[in-house]
């Protein structure tokens, strides 16, 4: 799927926008506006990047925890720390073992986390800001290029702040 996608300042100048697309014969099963009283970016399909980081998170720690308890557990075994007497040699052991669990716990959190949102968004990031701000997006999805040419005129005769044409999976 390809979209054409146009950002507006406010309500007024986004509804004369597909307005006029409609009136240029675009129909309207392509056409959609985000903003406050319309779609969503969430109803739309732009990837919330926080869900992207959570999923991040989750999937990292399903290695790296195992691999810390792993780490810890070898860690102790060869260095032969005493850390806390009174668990003995195999209680140490498993100590070690759960910190290097709880580290990888924590690597999993922070550094998946932080991957997800930066990675994990695209351009939605941008497109969830405008719409956060006020703004208004007028988009038109397409699959051929039929009216894409047109679609284009019409926008930048209605003097967007942004045109930009995005095409999923790109």
């Amino acid at each position: 799927m390809n979209y054409l996608i146009a950002v507006y300042p406010d309500r007024m100048t986004a509804e004369a926008a597909y307005t006029d697309l409609e009136e240029a014969g675009i129909p309207k099963s392509d056409l959609v506006i985000l903003g406050k009283g319309y779609t969503t970016a969430d109803e739309f399909g732009f990837i919330d990047p926080t869900q992207q980081g959570k999923k991040q998170a989750k999937l990292m720690s399903y290695w790296l925890i195992p691999f810390g308890f792993f780490g810890g557990f070898v860690f102790d075994y060869i260095t032969g720390l005493n850390t806390f007497a009174w668990a003995g040699t195999p209680g140490n052991h498993i100590v070690g073992g759960l910190a290097g669990a709880a580290s990888g716990a924590m690597g999993s959190f922070f550094v998946g986390n932080s991957i997800g949102v930066l990675t994990g968004s695209g351009d939605a990031l941008p497109y969830r800001n405008r719409i956060n701000m006020g703004k208004y997006l007028v988009i038109y999805k397409y699959e051929i290029n039929r009216y894409r040419d047109l679609a284009t005129r019409v926008f930048q005769d209605s003097n967007p702040e942004n045109l930009q044409g995005y095409s999923e999976g790109s």
